[in-house]
């Protein structure tokens, strides 16, 4: 029930946007029939690719309709809002009228916008933005601590093994003394991963003291356990409502997504540790940043919102969080950063939003 209304909101968009397409194109009948048929058999290639995704399908095939169905999830929305745009036009300045009927005009105004903004969205999306953050902490550390800090990497049918090596190298290049990862390391299936050999590219990943992660929710799509195994296979520490400490000068804390609703508290996973040692958080979803502060957290760091991807949804995930994205300093001494990821959710396009890696240094 909780799906009806977005499924016939996203409905209501979809046929808006056919009938505005028909009302628009300066074509005969049959072009436009054409074009309708299009728009709604890109729609239907989504759940088609998680209907099929199952069988022995090949992968190249998968990780084909996956963009492209993905893709067309955000071009769909800049159409509608482009279209949106069109008859606010239409409205206010009658002399244009003629342009969105059966018009090259307005369909060249509508479609280069639009392509052209998704061009910007994929170059940008390419750039990869490094923050770097100076976080002073109280409790005493033995040296200065460089953390190298993703989230989001979305591994699978669109990021493969090749887009991989990049980021390893450009992890690398930061020389870290330890390695974070908020979570979604994959996107929704293992499969892709094991083909491509993914796992090896991964364990190119050089920190001195090693390479942490903790599950996010797409993690659990994927399977929990073939997700468990891939990262164990990659070199990466998984951290399941547990806390370890490394080279005996700090604590990692790693949460379970809160998909897992009998996930630990955070109260119950900070008991125990040694209170003269720096702390470090990471949950994937930046809800309820308060119990960090509670326990004495002195770095969180979480992912999940990509904030947003795309504009406008990054407002919507403005609204939702406490922070959607960057650096927050609750009172006290907790320390909170919110990626909006450095790989990214289907279509590679980036409006209003940065593909990151963090660099964070910890000192007293």
């Amino acid at each position: 029930m909780k799906f009806l209304i977005p499924l016939l909101l996203f409905l209501l968009l979809l046929f808006y946007i056919c009938r505005r397409f028909w009302q628009i194109l300066p074509f005969g009948t049959v072009p436009r029939v054409g074009a309708v048929i299009l728009i709604v058999g890109l729609f239907l290639l989504l759940p088609a690719f998680f209907a099929i995704r199952s069988a022995e399908v090949p992968v190249p095939l998968l990780t084909f309709i996956y963009g492209l169905s993905t893709s067309w999830f955000f071009i769909l929305l800049y159409l509608f809002l482009g279209l949106l745009v069109l008859d606010l036009l239409r409205l206010m300045i009658p002399a244009m009228r003629p342009w969105f009927l059966h018009s090259w005009k307005g369909t060249l105004l509508l479609l280069v916008p639009v392509a052209l903004l998704f061009l910007y969205g994929y170059f940008h999306y390419r750039s990869k933005a490094i923050v770097s953050l100076d976080l002073k902490v109280e409790r005493p550390l033995k040296r200065p601590l460089r953390i190298v800090a993703v989230s989001d990497l979305h591994l699978g049918y669109t990021i493969g093994p090749r887009e991989a090596a990049g980021w390893v190298e450009l992890i690398n290049a930061q020389q870290p003394d330890v390695v974070l990862i908020a979570g979604d390391i994959v996107d929704n299936s293992v499969r892709p991963l094991w083909e491509s050999g993914t796992a090896a590219v991964l364990r190119g990943i050089k920190a001195p003291l090693g390479v942490y992660a903790c599950m996010g929710n797409h993690d659990w799509l994927a399977g929990m356990e073939k997700s468990a195994q891939f990262m164990q296979e990659s070199g990466i520490r998984l951290l399941r409502d547990e806390a370890v400490m490394v080279d005996s000068a700090f604590y990692i804390v790693g949460r379970d997504d809160r998909t897992n609703l009998r996930r630990a508290s955070l109260r119950h996973l900070t008991e125990g540790l040694q209170t003269d040692l720096p702390v470090i958080l990471l949950d994937h979803q930046p809800y309820h940043l308060e119990e960090a502060e509670a326990v004495g957290i002195d770095f969180q760091f979480s992912g999940h919102t990509h904030r947003g991807q795309v504009f406008p949804i990054n407002l919507i995930t403005d609204a939702i969080y406490e922070c959607s994205h960057g650096y927050l300093r609750k009172s006290g001494r907790t320390h909170v950063y919110v990626s909006s990821g450095l790989g990214i959710w289907g279509g590679k396009f980036r409006i209003g939003s940065q593909s990151e890696l963090v660099v964070a240094t910890l000192h007293n």
